[in-house]
């Protein structure tokens, strides 16, 4: 049956008896996320379970505080936990294009390279001092003397052998040579040789040839001692650079002994540094003459002995917690950084710069689902990653290049990170339903609420969250009936009285406005009048959509009655949604009837301006108008119906009810009130099912009507299983309360007809008629005319065209 809906059924007000404070300076602030007992459950387990692919993906609504819930949670439970290792690339002096990785304690990293450049600017001081000492000199003298001495031996054995076999031993440009000599010891020349007879000359070849044999013997043994020689200064200098190497290097692999990588890298070094001892020796650059045509000398570098300290923790307590809000492949997965020299792109392991990933080894690391989608390689790159447990840092866009490059091959990180996605539910459930690795990699679902039970327990942890606010955003302190106004809001906002928002950054926004006005009128604490202010000047701000279409229906352009009475026509209520704005407002929704067999036609649905649940609900009516008239003849009529001046579309089923009364108005005849507007959906059993957006609705029609001046005979009609949702603002409720606008709900779809049409709806005799009097009556009585006029129509067709054949045949 239809009731008058009561004052208090309107709204569900917060009383201040629920408030047991003055004001958010006597409330402490809120140490917990409430309202999110299933999501904060699922993020307990998922965080505490260790196995692979259990990651976890956050969803829900934006503003109900997803990311700060998780940033908090993880901030505390990361202090509990190790510091992880420091994590460090070194250079591989085997294969320089890929860097080794070491991993060190927390904070030791930045120690070890502190310790290595140390040493190796020591060594670059030691190492020249040691070339120039007179111990060394004496030693590398030493072994140079024995080298003449013997050289001398050697070629002096040679010489003497010559002289007596009228030879001598000469040096030229090309080297030595052996020359004939005449007995006065002059070497002969090419004429005094030329002049020589056969027997001579043939004597002296003979004798050179020997000769000449002897000096290669003494050039071989001479070249071999040369060897020798360099081999033993090789030894002097790598035992004098080994003096001042060798212990300290010892003293790092003693330090660092239980670190296996740690100890091969430190022997590699001290293998370079006495293979490459020559570049620590002091450089004297000679001066030329041109300067700007001597090309560029390359320097020793000593780069190659730093340290790139990649991961460094030593300032994290902790595990890391790492936010990511810009998740491109680059910030994920890291860099290799080049620098421009002499017009050339190089780079070296020093360059090679971390990501996300590798900064949260060892701990979390939390990023938005949608940004990660929307950036080219992220998605793919991280679920490899997690599938193969270990980050590489490779160029992404190798594989699209015409030309391969030669790059830097880092050795990977161990990947040891807890990942958190957190999106909206249609990513999620679009991830999970498309792409199967997903499944195996992200299994845990901490799914959060949009609102909370409106309980004495919640309603003070709102008002903790509200003095939470005041204190990080310094603003000034509310009152109990602020915050009652708040929770009200909160209501609202759910879209049930018992019920408040878990959208927490929309009550943040409205407590910094409520401050901001607050302030702006001198006082020192927020009232329910600073909300109201607040929440009014949100309205106003946004309504000018609103406040055009209101201006259109008052002057006509569109189409809306709200007096008077009139046969196939009632006022709907629609939710038009801008999307930071949503308000209701009315349409006019009109039936045509006539004989026919078409049915019910959507006209909306004919031009493609439906929608999939207004085609559905137009189904649904069409079943209980059958049901309900035609259990004894079928139902013939053709009927038409259509959403008036809609240019957009239209979607769901709210309007059902209306158009209900609107064909049974254009079947009966009988004129509806446009004075008051009505939402609702129904089953085929003529039930009246909730709808949503009941509160915009409601004010909306109000708005209409107020333009004109209300008549008290203006109201709405709306589903009774929609009073839970009722939070109607206070300018609604006094108009009701003093009789100037109506609320009526009804449980079924006969229930308003009498108010609405002014006769009783009528039930069913037994012998399946109605009584004359009723609405029910007019509407079967109608039917029945349409139906026969619907035979009589095809009957009268067919005698006609019967004539035609028989005058033709004639």
């Amino acid at each position: 049956m239809i009731e008058r809906v009561k004052k208090e059924d309107l709204c569900n007000s917060c009383s201040l008896s629920e408030l047991p404070f003055k004001s958010t300076d006597d409330v402490k602030p809120l140490k917990e996320t409430i309202g999110q007992e299933r999501a904060l459950h699922a993020l307990d387990f998922g965080l505490d379970i260790e196995s692979h692919g259990f990651n976890i993906y956050i969803l829900g609504e934006s503003g109900t505080g997803k990311m700060t819930t998780i940033r908090n949670i993880l901030e505390e439970r990361a202090k509990k936990e190790a510091t992880p290792d420091d994590w460090c690339y070194v250079y591989n002096f085997k294969n320089p294009d890929a860097p080794n990785v070491l991993n060190l304690p927390a904070g030791t990293g930045t120690l070890f390279k502190k310790e290595i450049d140390e040493m190796i600017n020591d060594l670059r001081q030691e190492i020249p001092k040691i070339f120039e000492s007179k111990e060394y000199e004496k030693q590398r003298t030493v072994i140079l003397h024995d080298f003449q001495q013997q050289q001398k031996k050697f070629f002096g054995e040679l010489e003497k052998e010559a002289q007596k076999k009228d030879f001598t031993l000469q040096k030229n440009v090309s080297g030595l040579a052996l020359l004939p000599v005449k007995k006065g010891g002059e070497p002969l020349t090419e004429e005094e040789y030329d002049s020589l007879d056969a027997e001579a000359k043939k004597k002296i070849g003979k004798i050179g040839k020997e000769l000449q044999d002897k000096l290669d013997d003494v050039i071989r043994l001479v070249r071999a001692e040369e060897n020798e020689v360099k081999k033993k200064i090789t030894d002097l200098e790598r035992q004098a650079v080994l003096s001042q190497v060798g212990h300290r290097i010892d003293e790092l692999k003693n330090k660092y002994k239980e670190n296996r990588n740690i100890i091969n890298y430190l022997g590699d070094v001290k293998e370079d540094i006495l293979e490459h001892h020559e570049d620590f020796k002091q450089q004297e650059e000679q001066p030329q003459p041109l300067n700007f045509l001597k090309p560029p000398k390359a320097e020793p570098s000593f780069s190659k002995y730093t340290v790139n300290v990649f991961v460094n923790n030593s300032e994290i307590k902790g595990a890391p917690v790492v936010i990511e809000t810009n998740p491109t492949y680059l910030n994920l997965f890291g860099r290799v950084e080049h620098k421009l020299q002499y017009g050339v792109a190089v780079t070296d392991f020093t360059m090679i710069k971390p990501g996300a990933l590798h900064k949260a080894t060892g701990g979390y690391l939390v990023t938005d689902a949608l940004e990660l989608l929307k950036n080219i390689f992220s998605y793919d790159a991280l679920k490899r990653t997690i599938k193969d447990g270990e980050i590489r840092l490779e160029d992404a866009w190798e594989q699209y290049r015409l030309i391969s490059t030669i790059m830097l091959k880092p050795q990977a990180i161990p990947f040891n990170v807890k990942v958190i996605l957190v999106g909206n539910p249609k990513i999620y459930y679009l991830l999970y339903n498309l792409d199967e690795e997903y499944r195996e990699l992200f299994k845990i679902k901490a799914d959060y609420e949009n609102r909370m039970d409106r309980s004495k327990e919640n309603i003070l942890k709102y008002a903790s969250f509200i003095k939470t606010k005041c204190v990080k955003k310094g603003l000034q302190p509310f009152d109990r009936s602020a915050v009652a106004k708040i929770i009200e809001h909160g209501s609202k906002l759910a879209e049930h009285k018992n019920k408040l928002s878990a959208k927490f950054s929309e009550i943040a926004d409205i407590l910094r406005e409520a401050s901001h006005w607050s302030k702006k009128r001198g006082s020192s604490v927020v009232t329910d009048d600073d909300v109201e202010t607040a929440l009014r000047e949100r309205v106003y701000r946004s309504d000018k959509v609103q406040k055009k279409i209101l201006e259109a229906m008052e002057d006509g352009s569109i189409l809306v009655d709200k007096k008077g009475k009139a046969v196939g026509q009632i006022n709907g209520l629609s939710v038009l949604d801008l999307g930071d704005y949503s308000f209701g407002m009315p349409s006019r929704i009109t039936a045509k009837t006539y004989a026919g067999r078409a049915g019910i036609v959507n006209i909306e649905r004919e031009t493609k301006m439906s929608g999939k649940i207004h085609e559905k609900a137009i189904l649904i009516l069409t079943a209980y108008l059958g049901g309900k008239y035609a259990s004894k003849h079928p139902l013939s009529l053709s009927a038409s119906l259509t959403f008036e001046q809609l240019y957009g579309g239209v979607e769901g089923d709210s309007a059902t009810c209306a158009e209900v009364y609107a064909l049974l108005s254009s079947i009966s005849g009988v004129p509806i009130k446009q004075s008051i507007a009505i939402t609702g959906s129904m089953n085929q059993h003529g039930e009246v099912q909730p709808i949503g957006g009941v509160n915009e609705k409601i004010e909306g029609f109000y708005e209409f009507c107020k333009i004109s001046g209300l008549t008290g005979e203006q109201g709405v009609i709306i589903p009774s299983r929609n009073l839970i949702n009722l939070m109607l603002n206070n300018e609604v409720i006094k108009a009701v309360e003093e009789g100037k606008f109506h609320i009526y709900s009804i449980e079924n779809i006969e229930d308003s007809i009498e108010i609405l049409m002014g006769m009783p709806p009528g039930e069913m005799k037994s012998d399946g008629t109605y009584p004359g009097g009723t609405l029910n009556h007019l509407v079967a009585k109608r039917l029945l005319e349409l139906s026969k006029a619907s035979k009589e129509k095809p009957e009268k067709e067919t005698a006609k065209k019967g004539s035609k054949k028989t005058s033709s045949k004639k």
